[in-house]
């Protein structure tokens, strides 16, 4: 064990903990990190071979993370603010930008489109922490912001097929418009086909081996499949990543799957942002330093103007279209992705110099995002900015209507209970901490927001209160995360009625302890349902199936503890 190690994963602590605290995502301290402990700093380490391949591991597995988020089911829900504002804010920006790259660089047409739509991309994993932060996720805001960075991530798939164009010297405008979308629509619709008709089927065989080691490589033998068909059919190693995530996120397992690599996936995506940070050239950055200032100074502000017109025309307000425009202005992890495997793939359409530029403008971007939006709260606070706006409460909960019932969980119970108060017009909030769900959910009229449950705060800011909240559901799947929440309910509204979902008799009997009313084991009262139906089948008056399953229910169900097996 050298001194080297010890010194690496000090400084990366202390730069993970210092960038947490101005809401800097962790990917830039392990970027950071590279740049320190490389050559060129502290020359702790050489991006030797070994440092080059975990690196484009990181690159695979970067590329299959953003394939597992598009899902069709998911897309389609979300159409037309996917599409409409999200394609808005990509064209606008890239044709604001295009002219100003076409003049200023000697880069050829084609480097100059790929250029611009790379940087119109903004920082997924930055943006959806920022939100999540400031607790803005659930506001008309925070949906669009997530429309948009959803839209971008689908435009992943058309600016890789254009990778081998773009490594041509001519461009033919019609032709490669036409090839990549004829191979987009490929792609998307055999994913539908493989995902739901082949890897369903395979995945399940591997699920019933209950062994978590087979379901992982299970997962990583996809990605590295994939990523060598397309490399064979001369495409990039990373659309088949990519692929391999679009595959999986449209089969039954695709939670348990993300459940399952997110660990993994951040440690490559560590070994990607390190060996990139290894590899800039900071002697050629600093003779340029000039060039980069100006890049971002300039990407900034067009963004910003970009994304603030598209959004005033769809009628958004002046202070949402102002922070949608500033969380969005920044460079992101695609661009800086698809500049490493440009160079990975021997594809040198652009000047290495530029390249190296062009890495350095999109990470000083993503480190400014968060002050720029500290700054502009500051001056708004102090009314030296949108004055005549006032400020609202990050909730967008409509203040005249106080939720009566609080629902914690939006699964399928969540928003079966959901869909009954709605009907009979009972005001209530859902609660989630998964935000394709919070915007799927707001896109079909619930009253749902993006919030952690077992957080005091955040209830109290969703409307649970000791007078006013008459009950509170927990649909939440996890037992330890139900109890977490069950105790933060009782410390606001001691008194308040809780009811629980529970997957079996044992979950049911651990809610109970806590002091909740009802929980009800979906195992248990399932089966009492469909006896029910044999039972009046076979002649059984009503009231004696009433008395029997009274008779069952009794005392919780002690009579029945022998014969659960918790499944």
């Amino acid at each position: 064990m050298t001194p080297a190690i010890l010194i690496f994963f000090a400084i990366l602590f202390i730069l993970i903990c210092l960038l947490r605290a101005v809401r800097i995502g962790a990917l830039v301290a392990f970027l950071i990190v590279g740049i320190v402990s490389g050559p060129y700093v502290l020359d702790l380490f050489q991006l030797t071979d070994t440092w080059t391949f975990l690196g484009n591991l990181g690159i695979l597995f970067l590329w299959f993370t953003l394939g597992l988020e598009i899902n069709m089911g998911r897309l389609w829900s979300m159409r037309r603010t996917i599409f409409g504002f999200g394609a808005a804010q990509v064209l606008m920006v890239a044709v604001m930008l295009f002219p100003i790259l076409a003049g200023i660089t000697p880069w050829s047409m084609l480097g100059c489109i790929m250029v611009s739509l790379l940087l119109a991309m903004s920082s997924t994993s930055e943006d959806m922490q920022l939100l999540t932060d400031r607790n803005q996720l659930n506001t008309n805001m925070g949906r669009q912001t997530f429309s948009i960075l959803l839209f971008q991530d689908l435009l992943s798939i058309p600016l890789l097929a254009m990778l081998p164009v773009f490594a041509g010297k001519s461009f033919n405008l019609g032709a490669t418009a036409i090839d990549v979308l004829v191979l987009s629509i490929v792609l998307v619709v055999g994913v539908v086909i493989v995902g739901r008709f082949i890897l369903n089927p395979l995945m399940r065989l591997v699920a019933k081996l209950k062994s978590k080691e087979a379901f992982l490589v299970a997962i990583m033998l996809n990605i590295v499949l994939w990523a060598m068909i397309m490399e064979w059919m001369g495409l990039p190693a990373g659309l088949g990543a990519f692929l391999a995530g679009m595959l999986l996120s449209e089969t039954i397992y695709s939670h348990q799957i993300n459940a399952e690599i997110s660990p993994y996936s951040m440690l490559f995506l560590a070994f990607f942002f390190i060996a990139l940070g290894m590899g800039l050239d900071l002697n050629l950055l600093g003779q340029n330093w000039y060039w980069i200032l100006a890049g971002v100074a300039g990407l900034t502000i067009i963004k910003f103007f970009a994304i603030f017109i598209v959004a005033r025309v769809r009628h958004v307000s002046v202070p949402d279209a102002s922070m949608i425009a500033l969380i969005l202005s920044q460079g992101g992890e695609f661009g800086l992705l698809m500049l490493q495997t440009m160079k990975t793939s021997g594809i040198d359409a652009l000047p290495t110099a530029h390249q190296e530029i062009l890495t350095a403008i999109i990470i000083v971007s993503i480190m400014l995002t968060p002050i720029l939006l500290a700054v502009f709260d500051k001056l708004r606070r102090k009314g030296w900015v949108l004055s005549k706006y006032p400020l609202r409460s990050a909730s967008d909960i409509d203040a005249g209507a106080k939720p009566v019932v609080v629902i914690c969980g939006f699964g399928r119970v969540g928003q079966t209970i959901a869909t009954m108060l709605a009907s009979e017009k009972i005001p209530y909030v859902a609660v989630d901490l998964d935000a394709s769900t919070v915007v799927m959910g707001r896109e079909r009229g619930f009253n749902v927001v993006y919030g952690n449950t077992c957080n005091d705060a955040v209830m109290r800011s969703f409307g649970l209160a000791p007078r006013r909240t008459r009950a509170v559901v927990i649909a939440l799947d996890n037992v330890a995360t139900a109890r977490n929440t069950i105790l933060t309910v009782r410390n606001i509204a001691p008194r308040v009625k809780i009811f629980a979902r529970a997957r079996n008799l044992a979950d049911s009997q651990i809610l109970l302890k806590e002091g909740v009313d009802t929980a009800l084991p979906e195992t248990i009262e399932s089966s009492f349902l469909l006896g029910q139906d044999v039972l009046s089948h076979l002649g059984i008056s009503e009231r004696k199936i009433d008395n029997l399953l009274d008779s069952m229910r009794s005392d919780n169900y002690s009579g029945l503890e022998h014969i659960i097996s918790g499944k």
